[in-house]
């Protein structure tokens, strides 16, 4: 039996370091046993310089941290056909994402209960490609759950504000997210918004229209639902001022008045976006592709601009992928009816393709991608001391990005489950070339992909 080296030297010209305002060379040493980095050295070195280490050279390509996607959608167990731990993880490791952390909904049971978090991390042993971490979750009822599952290690939790689509995880009303806000404010946790609100009396429209028109669903979800969302979170965040409140999935543009005003009164606020309103406007969907809908929708090309100004000067804290997957039946594919298709897209291994080149269009360096896609997202999640930077004392996990490389999104590339997405036919620049999980080779794309026959994922 071969015995693994005990220190492994990553090296290469152009490392993207914390504080970092462009790449640099560099050396990144790492104790395989333990998985962390045990230091970061100036410079690219040879083998003569690391004899006693085993040298990877990451050649032309970038180096950064392995991504942390804190918004995806497991759905394992209840509806595995949708997606699971084995295949999204999987898909995760393919585009560079380390770590996610497993939204509390579309699995059966829901994250609600330690009980049910219990059923989940039963449900992913073994069979995690990344690490994984869990969010809890928010609804009527189960507010003496919260601090349990606090100190089982959720991550934080989410709720709802207008129906979530699966019965079993209901919306709240402001009487449930007082009395929940009442039990976390004096815990280390962050309570995260689905922020959308129908008001009483003013009714969104369900879609007036022909179905198969994107024009009629992003009618049936306008941005006034998400303005009044916030408006509400923000009167509520006054009263506990010690609790982080967090907007997932921000479209609206119009409701950065609001986010802005909160921040500058000194609310600890966190506002996310994803990849999607980043990358895609409703122009140009065509008519009868429910691949393209989500909650809340795309909307046009003057918003996606400013969600872009708001990232750039900080008001959108970081990206995510909102990875919301379904079988094919739910979508609709059949008739392209996107009313009563699934809301949701799939987007795991193809994030930081989508967001880079967006980004370049727009003169916006890796770095700022990096701070968005690694660094805040760990801060967000809680994981700030060991994941999202490559830094002496945290995991190494390690991505090899080569940013000339060009390819076109087809079926075969994806690795989640149900090979469902908008992006199929979208040709991208910059991939992933390797991954690496603690110091381990887990993705190689010159060899075909995965490396490892089992997968080494912890969880969270």
């Amino acid at each position: 039996m071969i015995e693994q080296p005990v220190k492994r030297a990553f090296t290469g010209d152009r490392v993207v370091l914390p504080g970092g305002d462009q790449p640099t060379a560099a050396t990144i040493v790492v104790d395989v046993q333990t998985g962390k980095i045990t230091d970061v050295l100036p410079g690219r070195r040879s083998s003569d310089e690391l004899r006693d280490f085993d040298v990877v050279d990451a050649g032309d390509n970038i180096i950064l941290p392995g991504l942390v996607d804190a918004h995806v959608h497991l759905n394992e167990p209840g509806r595995t056909d949708w997606e699971g731990f084995w295949t999204g993880t999987r898909a995760a490791i393919s585009g560079g994402v380390t770590t996610l952390v497993d939204m509390p909904l579309n699995s059966i049971p829901p994250t609600t209960t330690v009980e049910n978090l219990e059923s989940k991390r039963a449900a992913a042993h073994g069979q995690c490609w990344s690490d994984v971490a869990f969010w809890g979750g928010v609804i009527p009822g189960n507010q003496s759950h919260l601090k349990p599952l606090v100190g089982a290690g959720v991550r934080g939790f989410k709720c709802f504000l207008i129906e979530s689509g699966v019965d079993e995880f209901p919306c709240v009303a402001e009487k449930d997210l007082l009395g929940a806000m009442e039990q976390l404010k004096d815990s280390p946790t962050v309570l995260c918004f689905h922020a959308e609100l129908e008001q009483p009396g003013a009714p969104f429209t369900h879609g007036h229209g022909d179905p198969t028109q994107y024009s009629t669903f992003l009618t049936s979800r306008p941005e006034q639902l998400e303005v009044d969302a916030i408006k509400l979170i923000t009167s509520l965040h006054v009263q506990y001022p010690s609790l982080r409140l967090h907007i997932v999935h921000l479209s609206a543009a119009s409701a950065l008045p609001l986010v802005r005003a909160a921040k500058a009164s000194g609310l600890p606020l966190t506002v996310e976006t994803c990849f999607h309103y980043l990358t895609l406007t409703a122009a140009h969907i065509p008519a009868g592709r429910p691949e393209f809908k989500c909650c809340p929708p795309i909307r046009g090309t003057a918003n996606r601009d400013a969600l872009w100004a708001a990232l750039a000067d900080g008001t959108i804290d970081c990206v995510v992928s909102d990875h919301s997957p379904c079988v094919a039946a739910l979508k609709r594919l059949d008739d392209g009816d996107i009313m009563q298709a699934w809301g949701g897209i799939s987007t795991l291994g193809l994030g930081l393709s989508l967001l880079v080149t967006e980004a370049a269009k727009r003169g916006i360096p890796i770095e700022r991608v990096v701070e968005w896609v690694c660094v805040r997202t760990a801060q967000h999640a809680g994981l700030a001391d060991r994941k999202g930077q490559l830094k002496a004392g945290y995991d190494a996990d390690i991505v090899f990005w080569d940013p000339t490389a060009e390819f076109t999104v087809t079926k075969e590339q994806l690795n989640f489950k149900n090979k469902l997405t908008p992006y199929e036919g979208q040709t991208l620049t910059g991939r992933v070339q390797q991954t690496y999980l603690r110091g381990q080779a887990v993705y190689d794309v010159r060899t075909g992909g995965f490396t490892h026959s089992q997968p080494i994922g912890q969880l969270l």
